[in-house]
């Protein structure tokens, strides 16, 4: 059997247009051994390409330029609006003929170190919670030489949830790499991008205390992050897949448990190992959290409304009414809120998921003009019982008809007792029980009726008896 080099020897001195007998001498290569390898040379090379697409090579260039390189348009188009039936993965290789799409650039190989570096990145994902499906901010950061992954969900990302997503997952990882790597987000960084980023004063302060440094890939390079890149989808199709939350915190206990059983413990074929077996080796070189990690919050300056209360996030929490219309700080983290003035905590409250609330302690309100409800009969109507049985009975019809503890008809029909003739007042009381007459108004004119005549009678009055 020929070598190869022996064979593209022949295939050069073919080409050129050498006998075959002198192509036999250099070579050494029988003439007829010369002959089949021709032969089979010319059986083997396709014909050239004769794509009908470059009869219209003008119009697809300026379909092209018009779509601006998008190639499924240029298909959709030139079906559309020209009646030109091509398949996509002919026009995709006429594309790449004619150097209007270059072909797929082989991408780089990067290895990292333990402790190296970490790789951190954030990417919106639709969520079902509490029946509703919303769009909220995935966040994660993976350990690049162990692969080992940490996610958390917020409503949004700013860089008061960048410090806390951040401050959480070193704890979860119980260390942090060298490096955390980022692209060019505005969270993280204050301008520039690249080698040349300038990180926000307020994240490289955070970052310093536990010895991490951000850095940022240049632009449109996107692989240089892949190992943060490649969880996100794995998120969407496998974790959030056929799953449904009750709330924000369900959500973010379940994607934490979903990275120790599932995310962490597959095995991964380039490693040969799982990501935890992995963090084993790697903890070791990992940067050790300082013994008291500073506390993430957001501080804010709030008045106290005439109502009593402060307002954060739409909602609002109260505070002692004693502090209506002063300033106060309250720092703000992603469970609670703590109102400070001048410096001494007055308020504690836990944030509220929902917008649009009222979030009222007891004990920020002082009861000036309320009194505690009291429990069993009125003075009054232990003076009015034991008097008459008509009289126990008409008062246990009447309390069915008055409100609460009926104190102000039992004080109403106390006067009219003590009052009225107790002879007149009970004949009275028989006629409103029997026909169940519970207006005391309307009682006192039976009173009246039964003693009229009796007293300050006028001379000559009994004429008209």
């Amino acid at each position: 059997m020929l070598s190869e080099p022996i064979r593209e020897q022949i295939k050069k001195l073919h080409q050129q247009g050498t006998p075959l007998r002198e192509i036999s001498r250099q070579t050494g290569v029988s003439r007829n051994a010369i002959r089949r390898l021709i032969r089979r040379r010319a059986e083997e090379t396709p014909p050239p390409a004769t794509s009908r697409l470059h009869r219209h090579s003008e119009l697809i260039h300026e379909i092209f330029q018009r779509c601006r390189g998008n190639g499924t348009r240029v298909h959709e188009i030139l079906e559309q609006e020209h009646g030109i039936r091509v398949a996509y993965s002919t026009l995709t290789r006429f594309l790449r003929e004619v150097h209007l799409r270059n072909p797929p650039a082989c991408k780089g190989v990067y290895t990292f170190q333990p402790g190296e570096e970490m790789q951190f990145d954030t990417s919106p994902h639709r969520v079902l919670i509490d029946g509703r499906t919303q769009t909220l901010q995935c966040a994660a950061l993976v350990l690049a030489y162990s692969r080992t992954l940490f996610a958390a969900y917020y409503r949004r990302f700013r860089r008061f949830e960048a410090k806390c997503f951040l401050a959480e997952a070193f704890r979860y990882l119980d260390g942090a790499a060298r490096t955390c790597l980022i692209d060019n987000t505005s969270v993280v960084l204050a301008a520039g991008s690249g080698a040349n980023a300038q990180i926000s004063p307020e994240m490289a302060g955070f970052a310093r205390a536990y010895g991490v440094a951000f850095a940022a890939h240049r632009i449109n390079h996107p692989e240089r992050k892949g190992r943060v890149e490649r969880p996100f989808r794995y998120l969407e199709t496998n974790f959030l897949a056929g799953r449904a939350f009750a709330s924000l915190q369900d959500l973010n206990a379940s994607v934490r448990d979903w990275c120790d059983q599932v995310a962490n413990r597959k095995v991964k074929r380039v490693l040969g190992m799982s990501p935890q077996a992995a963090y084993l080796m790697e903890k070791p070189a990992l940067r050790e959290l300082p013994k008291v990690c500073p506390p993430v919050y957001e501080s804010l300056f709030r008045m106290v409304d005439t109502t009593g209360y402060i307002h954060v996030e739409r909602n609002r929490y109260s505070v002692p009414e004693r502090l209506v219309g002063k300033r106060l700080e309250a720092h703000r983290t992603l469970s609670e809120l703590k109102v400070y003035f001048r410096g001494a905590l007055v308020a504690e409250h836990g944030l509220c998921e929902k917008r649009d609330q009222r979030i009222t302690l007891d004990a920020h309100r002082q009861r000036r003009f309320l009194r505690e409800s009291r429990q069993g009969t009125s003075a009054q109507e232990d003076l009015l019982r034991g008097r008459n049985p008509l009289l126990d009975t008409y008062l246990d019809r009447l309390k069915t008809r008055v409100p609460g503890r009926g104190v102000h008809a039992m004080k109403r029909l106390l006067h009219l007792v003590r009052t009225y003739p107790e002879e007149a007042f009970f004949t009275a009381l028989q006629h409103a029980h029997h026909y169940g007459l519970f207006d005391l108004h309307r009682l006192e004119k039976l009173v009246l009726d039964e003693v009229a005549g009796d007293y300050f009678q006028l001379a000559g009055e009994e004429d008209f008896q």
